[in-house]
């Protein structure tokens, strides 16, 4: 039987990408004001990295300290397009803008992970893809959006790479798994070091 091991955020992708590699996980999402944290950071001039590993240890550290004893995984995602830090859009309409802004034009996702036990870091880890999104019309977007509908507003950039959204790409560098914010290979390996997961 593997260790459980406990997720701190609410992402459906997350949980799915440790469940289909064989993991025992709980998600136990973490109270953070992400917003208040990255504006915070940035004001100190924080890169994207920094700000993604940073979430990634306070989400890890508040629910290691509510969890005694078990391991807890933190993660976060960044997107950096020419300087500009994108969120997940939380409107159609936003969404429509954001892709737009990313057409033709090539950024960054930084993935940070954290595991804590009992309040204390014991991991990190930090990861980096570049994609580079094609030119697109409006008209374009409207589409991609009218097919994928509410899927979006669940991801950094509004798209999915592994769905309808790997068509809004001509380019991209770096791991599957990063991409989806969840760099698994390096996590996996950690945790087979501490006998945690099937094999």
């Amino acid at each position: 039987m593997s260790t459980p091991l406990i997720l701190a955020s609410g992402s459906a992708t997350r949980l799915r990408l440790l469940q289909n590699a064989g993991l025992v996980v709980e998600a136990v999402p973490a109270a953070v004001d992400e917003a208040m944290v990255k504006e915070s950071l940035r004001a100190d001039g924080a890169s994207v990295a920094d700000v993604a590993q940073e979430l990634a240890h306070l989400k890890a550290e508040r629910v290691s300290r509510r969890l005694p004893g078990a391991l807890v995984l933190g993660a976060d995602q960044m997107l950096d397009c020419g300087g500009t830090w994108f969120d997940k859009p939380e409107t159609r309409a936003g969404a429509a803008t954001q892709l737009l802004s990313l057409a033709g034009r090539t950024h960054k996702l930084v993935s940070g992970l954290a595991l804590h036990r009992d309040g204390a870091s014991i991991w990190t880890h930090r990861a980096v893809a570049t994609l580079t999104m094609r030119p697109l019309t409006p008209a374009q977007v409207e589409t991609y959006l009218d097919l994928t509908g509410d899927s979006v507003f669940s991801s950094v950039g509004a798209y999915h790479i592994e769905g309808l959204g790997l068509n809004l790409f001509e380019k991209i560098d770096g791991d599957f798994f990063t991409i989806q914010g969840l760099p698994m290979l390096p996590l996996l390996a950690f945790l087979r070091g501490h006998k945690v997961g099937p094999l």
